[in-house]
């Protein structure tokens, strides 16, 4: 192997304390919190987006934490920081040109069932995602060969610079798996894999939790994995994670005592908590978006970019941030601000501008269908006032706007599938790179959901894979702000805004941090003392 790059090694003292939690005043600390020094219940009330528990096809908010508390990556973060990754299940170390990684596994860690990882779980785990071709964390494994060197070691390929690589195998979707328990059920790696339903119903991970049940619909419940010994240990012997859609009813129950963790609140709601409950707060990496299909199957005979540049200059995000309460801010483009190559500054409305350019779309008075998710609130931020306000503001440039929303779980299917011709959806970070940004572009997963191939912006989709293959720094950002500023004049996509992440909880819990991957790193939530 070449001359090392960087490494990352087990050892030293592993994960610092939790990120310290701001108090504010009000209300009743939550029931059912457990004695000091561990066990009780801990129950979190959350807007579910969720459809299975099998890491290899999880996919949504509510999955990456349920997956993250019951599978481990070979990959981490500390807390809230996203900023550098830390060894997960393994230590890694990268050649200069950024196309291999040979990660070592920590010694000793075992499944819930008492047997070691070893690197044939870690092998088997991740190509039986690259052979689950329909599997939504698929893309994340694409260009990446995985090979065995020995019982604790794993190498990593590829053919082009992946200097992000390390930040994506910390994706809770790419938790490593016990092989033998998984093959044993219909696991397989040549794509004919069947054992998403058994998953469904148990879990076969190193994490510090296990699965009791799942309810996709009502509730999720965990328990302690007593076979657990990784650098987190569970707060608590039984988790109970709640679907309640409504941030209002979130607040109710974490003020009523009823549940511990709400994490949909808005800026507003935690502005005026009670005494005895606590909030973190901090951007949530998450955009709000517009998408108008650019398929004339989809779209008809409105498809193209001027529509899109008609709602770009049409929407009022200014306004829109009156409905996202504190700490939520205006979207600058589809890289978030913090990232590299994100854009200083969004796009003002114009009026005028947009008028002419839903003109030049073709556009006469034709109503089209807004749909969106009615029952997951991001950042607290509620999707049918937002979808009100946009069909209100549209209208004032001659636009006729008719909402259609529908349960998360419905919606989603019709976003992944490409069959929305106007949709309102949300986009947070896989991994800590502004590479996550790219599958908006053309040809790529986001951008054929857009119904825009490769070749309707053959240069935008130039500067993307400028961006993807860059090892020298400043020519990295370079290429991102490039990618950022054309995909900001042309492309499918209207930034709308950012929301805050408040995660609320009771005084008696400790470790409740939000982290733009998972929400929340149920492990790392304890009672407090």
């Amino acid at each position: 192997m070449s001359t090392t790059r960087r490494s990352f090694l087990l050892g030293g003292s592993g994960f610092a304390a939790a990120t310290a939690l701001s108090a504010c005043s009000g209300g009743n600390s939550a029931k059912g919190g457990g004695s000091e020094g561990g066990g009780g219940t801990l129950v979190i009330d959350t807007a579910f987006s969720i459809e299975t528990a099998d890491p290899g096809h999880t996919y949504d908010p509510t999955g990456n934490m349920v997956a993250k508390a019951v599978y481990e990556p070979l990959v981490d973060f500390e807390g809230s920081d996203v900023s550098e990754p830390i060894p997960g299940l393994a230590s890694w170390e990268a050649n200069d040109q950024a196309t291999e990684f040979t990660f070592t596994l920590a010694d000793g860690r075992r499944f819930s069932d008492g047997s070691p990882v070893t690197a044939d779980d870690v092998v088997f785990t991740l190509q039986r995602i690259q052979g689950m071709v329909d599997a939504k964390p698929n893309f994340l494994l694409t260009g990446i060969t995985i090979e065995k060197v020995d019982d604790k070691t794993v190498r990593m390929t590829t053919q082009t610079p992946m200097l992000q690589l390390p930040s994506i195998m910390a994706n809770p979707s790419l938790g490593i798996v016990n092989a033998k328990a998984v093959q044993a059920v219909g696991g397989a790696t040549d794509g004919t894999d069947s054992a998403q339903k058994h998953l469904d119903a148990t879990s076969v991970g190193s994490g510090a939790y296990m699965l009791e049940t799942l309810d996709l619909t009502s509730q999720i419940v965990l328990v302690k994995n007593p076979e657990y010994n990784g650098k987190a240990a569970a707060g608590y012997d039984k988790v109970v994670i709640r679907n309640v859609s409504e941030s209002a009813t979130q607040l109710i129950n974490l003020q009523g005592g009823d549940t511990m963790i709400a994490l949909d609140l808005n800026g507003d709601q935690v502005a005026d908590l009670k005494k005895g409950l606590q909030v973190d707060s901090v951007p949530s990496g998450q955009t709000i978006f517009l998408l108008l299909n650019q398929s004339p199957d989809v779209a008809g005979a409105l498809a193209g970019p001027k529509l899109a540049e008609a709602v770009r200059y049409g929407v009022d995000c200014s306004a829109l941030l009156e409905l996202a309460g504190k700490g939520s801010v205006q979207a600058t483009g589809v890289i978030p601000i913090g990232f590299e190559g994100a854009l200083d500054k969004g796009v003002t409305r114009d009026v005028e501008h947009a008028k002419a350019a839903l003109s030049e779309a073709g556009y006469s008075g034709q109503s089209l269908r807004l749909q969106f998710p009615n029952d997951y609130p991001v950042g607290g931020v509620e999707f049918t006032p937002l979808a009100e306000r946009i069909q209100s503001q549209l209208q004032e440039i001659g636009m006729t706007v008719e909402l259609a929303p529908a349960p998360f779980a419905t919606e989603l299917d019709a976003y992944v599938a490409g069959t929305e011709a106007f949709g309102l959806w949300f986009w947070g970070p896989d991994y800590s790179d502004s590479a996550n940004f790219l599958p908006f572009a053309p040809g790529q997963k986001v951008g054929l959901r857009a119904g825009w191939a490769e070749d309707a912006a053959p240069e935008i989709a130039q500067l993307a894979a400028s961006a993807a293959g860059a090892t020298d720094p400043g020519e990295r950002t370079k290429d991102f702000t490039a990618f950022a500023e054309a995909m900001q004049e042309s492309g499918p996509f209207v930034p709308l805004i950012v929301p805050a992440r408040n995660i609320a909880s009771a005084d008696a819990v400790d470790g409740a941090v939000y982290n733009s991957l998972w929400d929340l790193a149920i492990a790392d939530v304890a009672p407090k003392g």
